[in-house]
């Protein structure tokens, strides 16, 4: 794909998931090193704190081989999902919350460990992105049980472990994600179940709290419910941010931390991208 082709599938939503959107962008970069295409290419997700990271390292290391950049990605992907299937318990029940591509790769890791566990996911409406975890997870013959939103405090509550992913940590250690992460986060806090969040540490962006809290996005009602009436209003929100006493810690490719442990270990490894 060209410079602008690439524009395009980040703008339509045609390339998706914060990590492949990163890496994409970059492609993008590197074919076209401006300051114009650099701003471009951050304004296509302005709540993608990964997307700005991963310009801002690439930019500020212009001389590196760009397969640098490329092959860390990977590694670090590799480390998540090591450090994550360290988590797994045999013979255990893993909660999770609409779709992550890390939960995913943590889970593919257990499961090639021959661990033996068996995942708890909702079909997190109304875009169903559950069905798409739920379908992945079958496809590497790992066993779901796949609840409707409704259900899943009961689907939780025989939980031993909750994992999500993140859209964004705020500087402030808040995260980011599918609306309905917090609920259960409490529920799962309330009965004593460890809650990670599984992402990577460029999702942290001192940037986060100000572009979330301009566009936290409220999507289309007609994805609820196409109704025309003056007393009813269809409210769609997709994200919230998360209270960070609610997490156990969050497990990246610098390892697994409490937020504020977390936080200071990002400024510390990336001193140049904050």
């Amino acid at each position: 794909m060209g410079f602008g082709e690439i524009v395009r599938g980040i703008r339509s939503l045609k390339i998706q998931g914060a990590t492949n959107v990163a890496v994409w962008a970059v492609k993008a970069y590197l074919m076209k090193m401006t300051n114009s295409s650099y701003r471009k290419l951050i304004s296509l997700r302005p709540t993608e704190p990964f997307l700005r990271n991963a310009l801002k390292f690439v930019k500020k290391n212009p001389k590196k081989n760009p397969k640098i950049f490329f092959k860390k990605i990977k590694d670090d992907m590799d480390k998540i999902a090591r450090f994550g299937a360290n988590k797994i318990q045999n013979n255990s029940i893993v909660f999770t919350h609409c779709h992550a591509s890390t939960v995913i790769d943590i889970l593919k890791e257990a499961k090639r460990r021959k661990k033996h566990f068996i995942v708890h996911n909702t079909e997190t409406r109304p875009s169903l992105q559950g069905r798409k975890t739920a379908l992945e997870l079958a496809k590497n013959n790992i066993n779901v049980e796949y609840y409707i939103d409704s259900a899943g405090r009961v689907a939780l509550k025989k939980a031993d472990i909750f994992l999500f992913g993140a859209d964004a940590i705020t500087s402030d250690g808040r995260i980011v994600n599918k609306i309905g992460t917090e609920m259960f986060c409490e529920l799962a806090k309330k009965r004593g179940i460890p809650v990670y969040c599984c992402t990577h540490s460029w999702k942290f962006d001192v940037e986060t709290i100000r572009g979330f809290e301009e566009k936290i996005e409220q999507r289309n009602s007609k994805e609820v419910w196409d109704i025309k009436n003056n007393h009813i209003r269809v409210k769609n929100p997709s994200f919230e941010f998360i209270d960070p006493g609610l997490v156990t810690g969050i497990i990246s490719e610098l390892g697994v931390y409490n937020v504020d442990n977390f936080l200071q270990e990002v400024r510390k490894k990336y001193p140049e991208l904050f």
